[in-house]
């Protein structure tokens, strides 16, 4: 087994674990490896500290044994599992979204704009936007939400 640190093309850091670094590239290749914060599967390989093993016998920090090699507290069981849930979470979110709102892509600023002014009926919709898009939104007093999108495909 192999970990790399991965990180995505909106920047979020993570660990992941491959059989080898073949299976890694393959599964990259693939679009197989996805962010779990975000699901944007653009995925590199993140600097990485090497491990450096200890004399045997010496004395470790207290604590060590539960840090990563970032230093961030190291996942437990509990954690992967409520992980794992909200991820499950998150994909039925989505597939509630697509089912009842109407996909606008890039356009949803300038709809939510149009709907929220009265120039089209009153829907739901969701799609895409940028930042400073949002803030002006938001300083309209447009309400809207905004949340983790994950990917179809889990790694």
């Amino acid at each position: 087994m192999i970990a790399y640190d991965l990180k995505c093309g909106r920047g979020h850091i993570f660990e992941a674990w491959f059989a080898n670094s073949e299976a890694h590239e393959r599964q990259a290749r693939a679009g197989q490896v996805a962010c779990p914060v975000c699901g944007d599967s653009r995925i590199a390989k993140a600097p990485m500290a090497p491990r450096i093993a200890t004399r045997k016998g010496e004395p470790r920090p207290a604590g060590e044994e539960n840090l990563r090699r970032d230093g961030m507290a190291a996942a437990t069981k509990g954690e992967f599992e409520q992980a794992s849930d909200l991820w499950q979470a998150l994909q039925r979110i989505r597939t509630e979204v697509e089912k009842n709102c109407d996909y606008v892509g890039g356009r949803f600023a300038e709809e939510a704009r149009k709907i929220h002014y009265g120039e089209r009926d009153r829907r739901n919709i969701y799609g895409e936007t940028t930042a400073d898009e949002a803030k002006g939104l938001h300083d309209e007093g447009i309400e809207f939400g905004v949340l983790p999108w994950p990917a179809r495909k889990q790694s």
